[in-house]
């Protein structure tokens, strides 16, 4: 008579769950015994399953507080749909007068802004809140105190034209898998002469000045900095890879990435690899592996054929760079790609029908597999407002310590 699963050796049993398709099998295989929950519960093992398991994608949820979720076939979409229909997107569960927008998502975690009132001065700081849709949780930030507001040199206030951005920092992989409650949120702001960050910790409660760095510092040249000089450094699209935030210029005609090291919480200026990279199809900065940056973007003026670069040294500012590999998207079909955002495991893109007469006709929302660059659909109904959302990645790793801060 065959043995029971349960006396199956418990390292071998780890190496079965590891094979399991995603996290939803693994969910229901803990629930079969203590003994299976117990080991796929297990830090050691998580961490494990997490490195050759991407997180799923969920869906986008648009600025203004709609959840869009990920469509059949793909392999989220039943988890999606699930969270569609728990989840409070419309942020009713947080009592205020203001009307809340989006402004990032991180691990399930999403960044909310508190717009003014149309008769009130703008100020330089707004109100912050990080909550949980699914489990209507959520922290109202404290604003920074006055005298990091009164140590910005000739800031800019808020308006139209917003000239400071928060957004949340990335658990790190030990963080996701011990589920921490804690968070962070860096609040950039631009002012004429310089750059500035303040960052705010759950665990403390408090907010305190991390990096300033005159524009003049960054070692761009003159040409760069006339390019760059009405540019507004939050329009541009930001990346994130080993530690370290990345924004890059290429929609504009300046070849470089504007830099902040998380670690050292030190501005810098890096080098975009060599070549015409297309500035409409947009590039994203991502994880390649052993250290080493890759960058995914289009070549020349066609945004058809996807270009992966990878650094040959490790670093935040690589030097010597080589293709990797030429991906084509297109086989004359009369579609044009845009690169949208990169998380740590995804690439995603949109598609656009480039033959109707509506120029900003939206057909598709890809993603590709940055390790195994295999690419699905992950939302096909044509919606003029995914163009701008957030992607909605991974469920929240634990419920915040608190209803209100």
């Amino acid at each position: 008579m065959a043995s029971p699963l349960s006396d199956i050796p418990d390292h071998l049993l780890a190496e079965i769950f590891l094979r399991l398709p995603d996290s939803e099998d693994l969910v229901r295989t803990s629930a079969a015994c203590v003994s299976f929950h117990r080991l796929a519960t297990d830090g050691s093992f998580l961490r494990r399953f997490r490195r050759l398991h991407a997180p799923p994608i969920l869906g986008f949820l648009w600025a203004g507080g709609m959840f869009y979720p990920t469509l059949p076939p793909h392999p989220s979409a039943p988890a999606a749909h699930a969270l569609n229909l728990a989840a409070d997107f419309y942020f009713s569960f947080i009592p205020s007068h203001y009307r809340w927008t989006v402004q990032d998502i991180r691990d399930g975690r999403v960044l909310l802004e508190g717009d003014i009132e149309k008769d009130e001065r703008p100020p330089v700081f707004k109100d912050l809140a990080v909550c949980d849709p699914l489990h209507r949780r959520y922290v109202l930030l404290p604003p920074p105190p006055h005298d990091l507001a009164a140590s910005l040199e000739h800031p800019f206030p808020m308006g139209s034209e917003a000239r400071c951005k928060a957004f949340l920092v990335p658990l790190g992989e030990e963080e996701v898998v011990a589920g921490v409650t804690t968070f962070r949120v860096i609040l950039m702001a631009n002012c004429k002469t310089s750059l500035a960050a303040f960052v705010f910790s759950s665990s403390t409660g408090q907010w305190e000045a991390a990096a300033s760095k005159g524009w003049s510092d960054l070692a761009l040249t003159e040409g760069d900095m006339a390019e760059m000089s009405w540019v507004h450094p939050f329009i541009l699209r930001r990346h994130y890879a080993y530690g370290c935030f990345y924004w890059d210029w290429v929609e504009f005609g300046v070849q470089k990435l504007l830099l902040l090291d998380t670690r050292k919480m030190e501005f810098s200026i890096a080098d975009l690899p060599p070549g015409e990279w297309n500035k409409e199809g947009g590039i994203a900065v991502v994880e390649a592996g052993e250290g080493r940056l890759g960058i995914f973007g289009f070549h020349g003026k066609t945004s058809f054929n996807l270009s992966y670069t990878i650094a040959r040294n490790k670093g935040e500012s690589p030097s010597q760079w080589e293709v990797e590999k030429t991906i084509p998207l297109d086989s004359g079909t009369g579609y044009r790609y845009f690169i949208r955002d990169a998380t740590q495991s995804y690439l995603l893109f949109t598609r656009i029908d480039a033959s109707s007469s509506l120029k900003d006709r939206l057909t598709g929302y890809f993603s590709m597999d940055v390790k195994t660059l295999q690419i699905q659909m992950v939302y096909e109904k044509q919606n003029y407002r995914l163009h701008e959302t957030y992607p909605y990645i991974n469920f929240p790793p634990s419920l915040l310590s608190s209803r209100r801060l």
